[in-house]
């Protein structure tokens, strides 16, 4: 089945599709479109489609694409002879080709932020299940006093400072990408070191992008150094995470813990050897909130417009 292509026509300046397979709420699909028509843009909406070619087909004439985690591969952008910028409303981008964007004279964005307050309730929410023992009924601990490790300090890790601070947690960062002086302005314990960073702290909480330097980064011999009581919080993306390691920290660590907000490869062998120690969300969903859905369509819309009335390229994420 092919889904229909949708547009509604105001003007000819630019046409721009809305690509989602999982579409936006009603409310963020209406401000992506006055955004739109006040620009004197053309809107076209691809909505619960089930097929590449549908995809390949809705794009072929479009000057820009909104998605949120539909496939933007290089068969796609291949497809779109008259593509000039491809947004995708959320943080992460690993589901954009970005070599063949960058081949094809395609801007390639994501929308910063956004998201951030949802992905951090999240990993907060799934720390304190994590500590009442997944809600089983026995005594567990307290957020209280314990040391919180945030492997990176962009937007997301920012909002769990913020909302863990609240706890009386004891805050550390490392992120070889923000300087010291920032991180300690707001009151965060500045690691310089990534391996201090999970020595120090019994709870981690991972909110790096996934590409060539941070996949299976997080292994054995990091986690090994955790204290006792480890928890692993991942909010980011299961690539990030080694999954031999991940198995022999459960194995070798009877007090390690691990909860993400994606199901490992190696889900169905955790849990049948490791019950109580894990919980997965049985698909990502630490942006899935109305708010968060609704500010980064809105956002990716803005950025599109500014793109072609600007030439405004701030959140541009390939070369």
């Amino acid at each position: 089945m092919v889904a229909k292509i949708k547009s509604i026509k105001s003007g000819s300046m630019k046409k721009i599709l809305v690509a989602t397979e999982k579409p936006f709420a009603k409310v963020a699909v209406e401000g992506i479109k006055k955004i739109i028509e006040d620009a004197g843009f053309e809107i076209a909406l691809l909505e619960n489609y089930t097929q590449k070619v549908a995809l390949m087909q809705a794009v072929a004439d479009a000057d820009a694409i909104i998605i949120r985690s539909d496939i933007v591969d290089s068969e796609v952008i291949g497809s779109a002879k008259k593509l000039k910028i491809v947004v995708r409303a959320g943080a992460g981008y690993d589901n954009i080709d970005l070599a063949a964007a960058s081949a094809n004279g395609v801007v390639a964005m994501n929308t910063p932020g956004q998201n951030s307050n949802a992905v951090a309730e999240l990993a907060v929410g799934m720390m304190i299940f994590a500590a009442r023992n997944n809600f089983n009924g026995s005594s567990g601990t307290e957020l209280k006093g314990k040391t919180l490790g945030l492997h990176a300090y962009g937007h997301v890790g920012k909002a769990v400072a913020t909302i863990a601070r609240g706890f009386g947690m004891e805050i550390y960062a490392f992120d070889p990408f923000v300087d010291k002086k920032t991180i300690e302005a707001e009151g965060i314990h500045y690691i310089d070191n990534v391996n201090d960073l999970y020595k120090t702290c019994q709870y981690v909480s991972l909110h790096m992008p996934a590409n060539a330097q941070t996949k299976k980064s997080i292994n054995f011999d990091l986690l090994s150094l955790m204290p006792k009581g480890a928890t692993l919080i991942n909010t980011a993306r299961k690539e990030v995470v080694d999954e031999d390691g991940l198995l022999k920290m459960f194995a070798e660590r009877s007090d390690f813990k691990y909860v993400s907000d994606v199901e490992p490869d190696s889900k169905g062998l955790i849990a049948e050897k490791f019950s109580g120690r894990f919980y997965f969300t049985p698909k990502k969903i630490g942006a899935q909130t109305a708010e968060a859905n609704n500010n980064a369509g809105l956002a990716a819309a803005r950025q599109i417009v500014n793109f072609f009335v600007n030439n405004d390229t701030t959140f541009q994420v390939n070369k």
